[in-house]
């Protein structure tokens, strides 16, 4: 829906500075806050089916009961909004769900700083610095406890029976582990499903990449539901292969044409090197020439 450009003219007409905008009493905070409560109000009026000056339309036995005044805390500071009620109890906005105290995304705020590393008072210092939000240290580790309660659920989902091609690859991040920054590897499987489309089947942990711990990762699978997959396509991780194989016999293993290319130009003098790596023919015949070398 586009938005009356006049009407904006109008509302800036008498704010000379950012502050005007932006500020702890700003247009924006001003704004939010009315659009809220408007679209709550609008909420109202569908779940009663009638509107606020349409008693006659009244045969459900509910109407408005008054309002309910709490505090919203988001990027520009707490913002204190009307919450309409109904006589009934039964009215539940979607907009600003109940219960909820922060905005859509504060959340999320608070996870990603959590996984970049900072302990839960670090976060609280950062949120009351930027946003000039106040949250408790305790508010923060149930957040993150919830979005971990998430994220097991979601690691053990069923998965499909069969998958024709599945990628497994492990990414070595930086993570925060018992007070100490450590490297360790995340072991990653996306998976082709039977419609064509690409789905993350799991996400995995250890200190380094090895086929041991691949073998788990693969059980796992097994155990959440895939019974088949045509097509693996790894690295040249040694003893992979034979871990793939251990649980899905019948599954073909491709190396990933990427790591095949990057080794083989290990053979490709530097000058060379762009030259062969843009040229499919020359990629082949290194490629063909590198798994011989290695024969």
């Amino acid at each position: 829906m586009a938005i009356d450009l006049s009407l904006i003219d109008k509302l800036l007409a008498d704010y000379k500075k950012p502050e005007d905008i932006i500020g702890e009493n700003g247009l924006l905070k001003q704004l939010t806050k009315a659009l809220l409560e408007r679209a709550m109000q609008a909420e109202m009026t569908d779940h009663l089916g009638y509107g606020k000056h349409d008693q006659a339309g009244n045969n459900s036995g509910n109407s408005r009961n008054g309002k309910t005044t709490k505090a919203l805390k988001g990027d520009f500071g707490e913002l204190p909004l009307e919450t309409p009620r109904d006589r009934n109890g039964t009215f539940e906005p979607k907009i600003i769900a109940k219960g909820q105290t922060r905005f859509t995304g504060f959340d999320d705020k608070i996870v990603s700083m959590y996984a970049r590393g900072m302990s839960t008072r670090e976060i609280t210092g950062h949120l009351e610095e930027i946003y000039g939000v106040e949250v408790s240290p305790a508010l923060i580790s149930n957040v993150t406890e919830a979005v971990m309660e998430e994220v097991k659920t979601w690691q053990g989902r069923p998965l499909d029976a069969v998958y024709p091609i599945v990628y497994l690859d492990a990414l070595v991040v930086k993570i925060r582990d018992a007070g100490h920054v450590r490297n360790r590897a995340i072991y990653v499987a996306i998976g082709v499903n039977m419609k064509g489309n690409k789905e993350v089947l799991g996400l995995w942990t250890n200190e380094a990449e090895g086929a041991k711990f691949w073998l788990q990762v693969l059980t796992d699978m097994k155990n959440r539901g895939v019974a088949d997959i045509f097509i693996a396509c790894v690295d040249g991780l040694t003893g992979f292969p034979k871990a793939i194989e251990t649980v899905f016999p019948q599954a073909q293993v491709q190396l990933c044409i990427v790591h095949q290319v990057r080794a083989s130009l290990n053979y490709v003098s530097w000058k060379q090197r762009k030259a062969v790596s843009v040229n499919d023919d020359a990629v082949e015949a290194v490629i063909h020439k590198g798994q011989q070398i290695r024969e």
